[in-house]
């Protein structure tokens, strides 16, 4: 099998958390048992995706809050947050504090662009300026200057018994360095390089107008190398890729078909660019541990990071994922290069 340039350092895992209209409660605390459970296993770092009038998580820096109480090791990211639902500033006051009961574990990942079908919830959101909301980068940039400890206002100091901070409190020196941007398009990774940000990389990235053959991995790869030439910290630039990989060491038959079904059912969309933004999307990843590895090592753009945070399928059952999450911290993992924390 051939090696990887960058031996794996960091292995993570991304669940969506999935929950029953009727019973909420339950889909929640079974995310944080996941959570807890990736820390037995030695994960580095735990994720949630966001997901706004869905039956998913809506509220993540909520949910994480909750998770670092219940650990004490692994570090707890957000994949992403799309900013064009939240203000920049009580974001960054959010984001600060679960850093701070965390102990400095909190990696928020954040993307930009228009909530989705912002026609019939625009009203809702900003009743009043829906028009005039601007979803481009300078919205990250504001996060990133709130949180790196940039005034927030010219004022400051004591108001009778009142007092009061021109940046945003608490502050968290360590969490500036710890932002990502989730970016699936040259001029997001360009971005994301330029100011310094992390990036996360997903099963999906923007295919572009080019006529050539269309090949995942290539386009992938092309991001990181865009993403590296323009940060200050050149190669050693921190870049986590997140797709979908389901081993099946220990998994029963009945598993396994689901398994392989899930992946067979979404494999349609791979074949062309999907939508208006040209969309590419990568196969799910499903086999044994030593299959998948093989197919990693062989996947260009793995070859370039040391950081995963491999995406939990959406609708498969808890006990489901906790076979998964065993299987790569004891299968994949170690396959990989990886070795657990302790």
């Amino acid at each position: 099998m051939p090696s990887t340039a960058r031996p794996l350092r960091k292995l993570g895992f991304l669940t969506i958390g999935l929950f029953d209209a009727a019973d909420p409660g339950r889909g929640h605390e079974s995310t944080l048992r996941l959570i807890e459970l990736g820390e037995r296993l030695g994960f580095d770092s735990a994720w949630v995706r966001h997901r706004h009038l869905q039956y998913g998580i809506s509220s993540p820096v909520a949910v994480l809050a909750a998770a670092s109480q219940r650990t004490r090791r692994i570090e707890l990211g957000t994949a992403v947050i799309p900013l064009g639902w939240e203000n920049p500033l009580r974001l960054a006051e959010d984001l600060a504090t679960v850093d701070i009961l965390s102990g400095g574990r909190l990696n928020p990942g954040v993307s930009v662009g228009p909530p989705v079908h912002y026609e019939r919830v625009g009203p809702a959101l900003y009743p009043d300026t829906a028009d005039a909301e601007d979803f481009g980068y300078a919205r990250v940039r504001r996060l990133l200057d709130f949180v790196r400890g940039e005034p927030a206002t010219d004022f400051s100091g004591a108001e009778g018994f009142e007092v009061y901070s021109d940046v945003v409190q608490p502050h968290s020196p360590g969490l500036g360095r710890r932002l990502w941007y989730g970016g699936g398009s040259l001029a997001s990774a360009r971005w994301a390089g330029e100011h310094g940000m992390n990036l996360l990389t997903s099963s999906v990235v923007k295919a572009g107008d080019g006529d050539g053959p269309l090949d995942f991995a290539a386009i992938q790869l092309s991001l990181i190398r865009e993403f590296r030439a323009r940060h200050p910290d050149g190669e050693a630039a921190r870049v986590s890729q997140g797709l979908v990989v389901i081993p099946t060491d220990s998994a029963s038959p009945e598993q396994r078909a689901k398994y392989q079904e899930y992946a067979a059912r979404r494999l349609p969309r791979t074949a062309s660019p999907q939508g208006p933004a040209r969309l590419l999307f990568a196969p799910d990843l499903v086999g044994t541990s030593a299959d998948l590895a093989e197919r990693l090592h062989a996947h260009a753009a793995f070859r370039e990071v040391d950081e995963v945070a491999f995406a939990l399928p959406f609708t498969f059952e808890h006990e489901d994922y906790v076979q998964i999450l065993t299987d790569m911290a004891t299968e994949l993992g170690p396959a990989l290069g990886w070795r657990p924390a302790s």
